[in-house]
């Protein structure tokens, strides 16, 4: 499915080297004034524009939101929200080589394999290009959840084994240099979650938190509170640190969350072409923040 959410859904579409992506949000309600200038913002960020190691798609994509439906005077309306980006710095040539040979760690296989056709053009569907998408949506639950008083903000905590930030540029540019890449950690805190945000057994917060974050491209690990860290700590050091969830349950303290990617795997040294990220977790925090965002606009 290309939906996610039941009571304020948000259905992406769209290729990498196609027309065009873009998302339709319902359930939105009417009067939320849009701050267009937080979802420009936040779309830079998943860019990369400045960070070492994006890749030069990412920072040549206008990323220009044309809205087609639900706003007016920068007013939602209620109805359904539409909305598109143009892929203004498709090249789809570049992926010509592609036709006939599956990337080694992408979905290239599989997609032909289950549907009997593929997108070749980058990846279609499968490309982070569509996580775009996502950070308009998710910029659009932020601000509903802002007049709540909750505060999503996610960071890049460590690259490979670096755990000083002041370092990752370094890191980065190094395996950058030997044509390779590097993977990374997002931790992401939310404030001012009420107590009683999900629901007792199959639909825990926690739970819905990890189907939204490990939607996300190249996303391959999801912890809460102590995580995997916990294992090797007695249960009377840890009963208290909760991570803000209790019994699948929001308990009122601040709510945080660890995702691991893997490096890309579409790398010079591994003798694929193409515009590619030597750290993909650099551009994957403000997607973080949008999913949370997503997941939690929906219980609540």
């Amino acid at each position: 499915m290309n939906t996610f959410g039941e009571h304020w859904s948000f259905t992406s579409f769209g290729e990498s080297h196609g027309v065009a992506i873009g998302g339709v949000l319902d359930g939105v309600p009417a009067g939320l004034r849009i701050d267009f200038a937080m979802i420009r913002s936040e779309l830079e960020r998943r860019s990369g524009k400045g960070v070492v190691g994006a890749s030069a798609r990412a920072k040549n994509e206008p990323d220009e939101v044309e809205w087609l439906s639900g706003v007016m005077d920068g007013v939602t309306l209620g109805t359904p929200i539409a909305f598109i980006i143009r892929n203004k710095d498709a090249r789809p040539e570049d992926y010509a080589w592609m036709k006939d040979t599956y990337r080694v760690g992408h979905a290239d296989k599989v997609y032909e394999q289950k549907y009997g056709i593929r997108d070749w053009r980058g990846g279609g569907r499968a490309s982070a290009r569509e996580t775009a998408a996502r950070v308009v949506a998710g910029c659009m639950a932020k601000q509903e959840l802002a007049q709540k008083g909750i505060t999503i903000q996610a960071a890049l905590v460590q690259v490979g084994a670096e755990t000083d930030p002041e370092k990752f540029a370094d890191v980065i540019a190094a395996y950058q240099k030997e044509g390779d890449s590097i993977g990374g950690i997002v931790e992401c805190r939310v404030k001012g979650l009420p107590v009683g945000v999900g629901e007792p057994i199959f639909d825990k917060l926690q739970a819905h938190l990890a189907f939204a974050i490990m939607s996300i491209n190249a996303c391959k690990g999801f912890e809460y509170g102590t995580g995997f860290g916990g294992v090797t700590q007695s249960g009377s050091a840890i009963n208290a640190i909760s991570g803000g969830i209790a019994g699948g349950i929001s308990d009122g303290t601040e709510l945080f969350f660890r995702c691991v990617f893997k490096p890309t795997p579409s790398t010079p040294k591994a003798g694929v072409k193409g515009r590619h990220d030597a750290c993909v977790a650099t551009r994957a925090v403000p997607v973080v923040e949008a999913m949370t965002a997503l997941a939690i606009v929906n219980l609540i």
